[in-house]
């Protein structure tokens, strides 16, 4: 089963200074029938305008990735860390039992253009803890660069959950498959571009959410394609 989630069906949030795009219910936006795909929680497209971010505030038990598609994110928080992440760079905050931070555009200028991920961990009450890490060139990646793992493997972040979330980039005739334990779910999120996924044409924006398949057969399109793959464990 693969369900298409179209990019104009994501809901939206202007805040002025934050223009919001969002995967699955956040905030303002409610949808019961779109609360999240197994552990996958939360897709935010956010675009950070200069000189403006999220003040401090608090998160628990969730895993909390940060994938910068243009522009910089300056990172502080309750644990002493801090840093500015960029385009290829992926920013990891476990929450555990608690974290206060904040995330702000440090550019006079440019805006800060991402998408923030919210994945549950396995278990809740766990140790709050931060890293960020430099992936790939990822203009350049036409095979699968792992961002987040349970396990770290590949140099990939460190999630509490039995997930992976993999990133490809995908030309003209282009393609990588990914085979999917039984049972596992996963979902698809398009970052720009165009792919095709076991021939269902997906555009920048658009989400899929996939169940009893056992292979996931991806295709590049006209137009380049970056996209993110999330393997996730059983529906409990």
């Amino acid at each position: 089963m693969i369900q298409l989630r179209p990019s104009d069906a994501r809901g939206q949030a202007d805040h002025g200074w934050l223009q919001a795009k969002h995967s699955f219910s956040f905030a303002d936006y409610y949808d019961p029938r779109e609360m999240g795909w197994g552990a996958l929680r939360v897709i935010n497209e956010d675009r950070v305008a200069p000189g403006t971010g999220f003040p401090m505030h608090g998160h628990r038990d969730m895993e909390i990735v940060t994938y910068i598609l243009s522009g910089a994110l300056e990172h502080k928080d309750s644990l002493g860390n801090g840093g500015i992440i960029r385009r290829g760079e992926v920013q990891r905050m476990s929450a555990g039992k608690g974290v206060l931070h904040s995330e702000f555009n440090p550019s006079a200028d440019e805006e800060t253009h991402l998408l923030q991920i919210w994945i549950e961990p396995a278990l809740k009450g766990g140790r709050a803890s931060y890293d960020q890490h430099r992936l790939f060139t990822p203009d350049n990646a036409s095979q699968w660069v792992l961002v987040a793992s349970p396990d770290g493997r590949d140099g990939s972040a460190v999630i509490q959950q039995d997930a992976l979330l993999l990133a490809a980039h995908l030309g003209p005739a282009e393609a990588v498959r990914h085979a999917l334990a039984p049972g596992r779910l996963a979902y698809v999120h398009v970052i720009r571009g165009q792919v095709s996924l076991n021939g269902l044409a997906l555009a920048a924006g658009d989400g899929a959410k996939i169940a009893d398949e056992s292979e996931l057969a991806f295709q590049g399109g006209a137009e380049p394609g970056e996209f993110l793959l999330f393997d996730l464990p059983p529906a409990a």
